[in-house]
């Protein structure tokens, strides 16, 4: 029996050292698969490996409750003298001495001096994300030539479309209408300003109300219970001195203020049944028809057989140095809200930016619009938005250049995020207004999960 027991032993110590050379033997090969997170797991298993083989219980009787030995701490009933022999003792004090311990030795390729790696690395990852922004910059500029730009011909006859047809009522207004106050109607909008992308489709007719300063003045949006900054409201003013007709406008006053919405339905009524469009039409040899409600003041124009055209007619009013326009809030129950008018004033700023250079701001613009406008998904985000976006980049990246517009487009990209991410984007003319105001939180997390998705492949959002 005392044989057979020794056998057994024998056979132990066989198997642990076994295990131990062959851990040992390939610490190199783990270590340079694992890296430092193997160096930790094979050192610690060495050592438990170690300890098991001094100290293990000479009886094998001493097992888990699984029936194998754990590699756990065991609490050892008893002890054993047996050590390990100098060759494997020998054997474990080598492969521990030639263990690296320069944390660059668990790089990729550990044999090549650590100052030399680490700077041919640097200049890879550099090389690597020049050749993406070049071919990013590259696929920017052909779809802006394929997708965004507007054939200059397109355009001006859109142009001319909208001029004939502000003419034509511009006359019949003063001429059927003659008392009612008003100044020289005008076209205004991106059309104009060459900012339009994707097809000439859409323009604004601007139709200035003559007011009397002393009977109407202007509230901002924050200072009423609505706190909406960037609206205000119209109240009428002096109702004791200057009764109710005293102005022609008193028709559209609503509980004390100029509804926008009233100003509007006065306008609807004249466009839709005053205005014979089809003889107008046939004159111009255009197609017109007022749009169908809810967009009541638009004139649909077809000017060609594939080309559309949709006017905007815009009534607006200036009290003092401020211009507001009767462009409904997205929501019913601001309806009697003027809207603040500052998009020519972006739009100036822009362009006096756009002049001390190749006019990168306003590409990058277009770019977005374009990539907005034919996405559905970031369909509710407005040329507004993405105007102030740009501007607020502008005032952190003077340096603008079309050999850095890859560069200025995602950043502009994350700067959305980071507007979406926040729930606000800040007026860069009027900082109290939150240009996100009429989106809802929805709304707000679709376009942010869409645009966030997109950063690590910014080449999708130029497919559509």
């Amino acid at each position: 029996m005392a044989g057979a027991g020794e056998r057994k032993g024998k056979k132990d110590d066989n198997g642990i050292g076994t295990a131990i050379d062959f851990v040992l033997s390939n610490a190199r090969l783990v270590l340079g698969v694992g890296g430092a997170a193997m160096l930790g797991i094979a050192t610690l298993a060495v050592k438990r490996m170690y300890d098991r083989a001094i100290s293990a219980p000479s009886s094998p009787t001493h097992l888990s409750n699984s029936g194998k030995r754990s590699w756990e701490e065991p609490n050892w009933l008893g002890s054993s003298s047996r050590l390990l022999s100098p060759d494997m003792k020998s054997n474990v004090s080598r492969s521990l001495q030639t263990l690296p311990t320069d944390p660059s030795a668990f790089e990729t390729d550990a044999f090549q001096p650590s100052k030399a790696k680490t700077s041919a690395k640097r200049s890879q990852v550099e090389l690597k994300k020049s050749r993406l922004r070049m071919s990013l910059q590259e696929k920017l500029f052909a779809y802006y030539r394929r997708k965004a730009a507007i054939p200059a011909e397109e355009q001006a006859q859109a142009r001319q479309a909208a001029v004939d047809i502000c003419a034509e009522l511009r006359g019949f207004l003063h001429a059927k209408l003659p008392d009612m106050p008003l100044r020289d109607m005008y076209l205004s909008g991106s059309l104009c300003d060459d900012l339009q992308v994707v097809s000439a489709d859409h323009i604004q007719l601007i139709v200035p109300l003559v007011l009397e300063q002393n009977l109407l003045s202007c509230i901002p949006g924050e200072d009423t219970i609505m706190n909406i900054p960037g609206f205000c409201l119209v109240r009428r003013e002096n109702p004791e001195y200057f009764p109710r007709g005293s102005s022609y406008w008193d028709r559209c006053v609503v509980g004390g203020y100029l509804s926008p919405k009233a100003v509007a339905d006065a306008f609807e009524k004249v466009m839709a049944g005053s205005i014979n469009w089809p003889a107008i039409g046939t004159l111009l040899d255009y197609v017109i028809r007022p749009a169908a409600p809810p967009e009541a003041l638009v004139l649909e124009v077809q000017y060609e057989r594939d080309r559309h055209l949709l006017i905007d007619f815009l009534p607006s009013v200036t009290l003092g140095d401020t211009v507001l326009v009767a462009k409904p809030h997205r929501f019913a129950q601001y309806d009697n809200l003027w809207r603040l008018s500052l998009r020519p004033a972006e739009t100036a700023r822009l362009r006096a930016l756009d002049q001390c250079d190749s006019g990168c701001r306003s590409l990058c613009l277009k770019i977005l619009k374009a990539v907005c406008k034919l996405n559905p998904a970031l369909g509710h985000l407005t040329a507004s938005q993405l105007t102030n976006v740009i501007l607020h980049l502008v005032q952190e990246e003077p340096y603008w250049s079309q050999d850095v517009l890859a560069d200025r487009f995602l950043q502009a990209l994350r700067g959305l995020i980071g507007y979406l991410e926040a729930g606000v984007l800040p007026s860069v003319l009027y900082p109290k207004a939150n240009l996100f105001s009429e989106l809802t939180p929805e709304e707000v997390d679709e376009l942010g999960y869409t645009l966030y998705s997109s950063l690590s492949e910014p080449e999708v959002l130029l497919q559509t």
